[in-house]
């Protein structure tokens, strides 16, 4: 299916693997994804953050695309997450992608040796030429090391970035990405930044890359039709302080490591996370139960 325009929540998705440092769990992804579209999510991003792209060989980060794909029928967009260290492993990872189904590319900077302004327009101009899909730029400088203004963010328009995945903590740079028209007219923003879904959607974000809605998805579409469909903030604002406990205790430790421990609180299968990383332990856990609990969202302990 073509998305004709990304808006809405999309799930930045976990990648389930069989058993502690096994392969990836293609049933329990299949189990996942169509309960996330049964709770009317917008769209998946496989391959991203909370979905440890960073542990995966390129074979498996193809393998999981593939499966998500397949998974996801044609009911919602697919954003693919290729972010790597170099051009070549990139452009190869986009090609792919473009070749399995998705219908958009978020692409993280090369994280290690911080490209500057140039070299990263290069970068990205190289990956949409090679794949003539539209870019959604992963701006999260605390793992990059590349920190943009909002300015030189909408200049990245010139080389094929469409889309903002803005997961800088920053609200008011978020808010002039939003508001000022010469900056949203080249590249729509969605928020990225947990602690911040509320805040964004409410100033008029287009959508979030969320990786809560693998743990409260019922919660998420709530907030989404509340806020950024009926304009409801009162009522926003009583879902919101359900979910932002969870939120705020994801944001407090290893992100993907938390979100695979509340879904493992809910009784979905996860597989835990790969090393050198490690699930939550007794105390966070316990945090992240009593979270749950105060939203209204039933645990298994």
């Amino acid at each position: 299916m073509g998305i004709e325009e990304i808006k809405g929540i999309y799930v930045a998705l976990i990648t389930p693997f069989a058993y502690d440092q096994g392969p990836i769990d293609f049933q329990a992804l299949d189990e996942h994804i169509n309960r996330l579209i049964d709770t009317g999510v917008h769209g998946l991003v496989p391959g991203g953050s909370t979905g440890e792209f960073t542990a995966l060989t390129t074979e498996e980060r193809k393998e999981l695309l593939e499966a998500v794909v397949k998974s996801a029928k044609g009911r919602v967009g697919i954003m693919a997450g290729i972010g790597d260290l170099s051009t070549a492993k990139t452009i190869e990872l986009a090609k792919h992608a473009a070749q399995t189904g998705a219908d958009s590319l978020m692409v993280a900077p090369p994280f290690y040796d911080a490209p500057n302004l140039e070299e990263l327009k290069g970068h990205l101009s190289d990956i949409h030429k090679a794949s003539g899909l539209p870019i959604v730029y992963y701006n999260i400088p605390s793992a990059t090391g590349v920190s943009l203004t909002p300015s030189e963010l909408a200049s990245l328009s010139e080389v094929g970035v469409r889309h903002l995945k803005d997961t800088s903590g920053n609200a008011p740079a978020l808010t002039d990405m939003i508001f000022n028209d010469a900056i949203s007219s080249k590249v729509t923003v969605f928020n990225g930044w947990d602690t911040l879904t509320f805040y964004g959607l409410a100033a008029g974000a287009k959508g979030s890359v969320w990786g809560a809605t693998n743990i409260v998805p019922e919660l998420s579409m709530q907030l989404w039709d509340a806020v950024a469909v009926r304009g409801d903030l009162k009522e926003g604002r009583e879902i919101w302080m359900k979910i932002f406990p969870i939120c705020k205790l994801l944001e407090s430790g290893n992100y993907a490591a938390s979100v695979k421990t509340a879904m493992e609180l809910r009784g979905w299968k996860t597989g835990g996370i790969r090393k050198p990383f490690i699930m939550s332990k007794s105390d966070g856990r316990a945090k992240l139960a009593a979270a749950l609990k105060g939203a209204g969202v039933s645990v298994e302990e």
